[in-house]
């Protein structure tokens, strides 16, 4: 069984390639935080998402046959699963959390990186998350990698053979929204691979924001599933994704200090 779809249509208008793959959202979901897994496919279906990021040390998805079983309702044929290294905070239980996923999953090789440096922050151990890269790159993943928002760091994650790069726009769970658009800014801007926002969003006009900064996606749960509603959100995000994209593609007016008259003064009848 894998996980990825291998091959798709050629899509109309503006998709996001990852690791040669298109996909028609830009929006990547989390499964966490939901209070059952009916919420969870209800909220997935609601935002439209096609890659799917699931956490492998808290969700079973087969290795407890006892219990309920993520797959049963985010289905691979029908998502991209993203299996991701979330509560590990050190390079090596990273890597042994990647090739658990590999074995669980048929050969599966996209995986989300994550190694984090304390429980209080949940910033990204840099550290240790550019030892678990090599490791991994070396052993044939493609990796997604949660970094800091600095460029630097950025660049080097790409040069070392990560598929996307993933920086915080603030603390996970935080819904602090971006917090530093300018580094984002500078990422994109020279990024040769694509930049999705990871972690902190927390409502839809952050998710815009991200996009309208010209971010190839963003990946959420928190926002999501935190909110009174999150099926209602999730369609809410879904469209804040949409929108910002197209601003950003449109080309926002630049910012002026003074008015600007929107009707012409020349050629008026009195």
């Amino acid at each position: 069984m894998s996980t990825v779809m291998q091959s798709r249509p050629t899509l109309p208008g503006d998709p996001l390639i990852i690791a040669g793959v298109e996909y028609r959202s830009r929006l990547l979901v989390g499964t966490g935080k939901y209070k059952d897994l009916e919420e969870t496919r209800n909220a997935t279906e609601a935002s439209g998402a096609e890659i799917v990021t699931v956490a492998i040390r808290r969700s079973n998805i087969g290795q407890n046959p006892d219990e309920p079983n993520l797959l049963d309702v985010i289905p691979p044929d029908r998502y991209t699963l993203l299996p991701n290294t979330a509560g590990c905070y050190t390079a090596e239980d990273a890597v042994r959390t990647c090739r658990l996923a590999r074995e669980l999953l048929d050969g599966h090789d996209l995986v989300k990186l994550e190694v984090l440096g304390d429980e209080t922050t949940l910033f990204p151990d840099i550290t240790e998350t550019l030892k678990a890269t090599e490791t991994l790159v070396r052993d044939g993943f493609k990796i997604m990698v949660y970094t800091n928002d600095d460029p630097i760091i950025a660049r080097r994650l790409e040069d070392m053979g990560c598929v996307a790069v993933m920086p915080l726009a603030a603390p996970i769970g935080s819904g602090l929204g971006i917090r530093n658009p300018y580094n984002i800014l500078t990422i994109v801007e020279n990024a040769r691979v694509p930049v999705l926002v990871d972690a902190g969003v927390g409502t839809a006009s952050d998710a815009a924001v991200a996009m309208e900064l010209g971010c190839d996606g963003v990946l959420m749960n928190t926002a999501i599933a935190g909110a009174r509603d999150p099926v209602l959100m999730a369609s809410a995000m879904k469209k804040a994704i949409e929108a910002g994209r197209e601003a950003f593609l449109a080309g926002r007016i630049p910012r002026k200090r003074f008015a600007s008259a929107s009707s012409p003064l020349d050629g008026m009848f009195f």
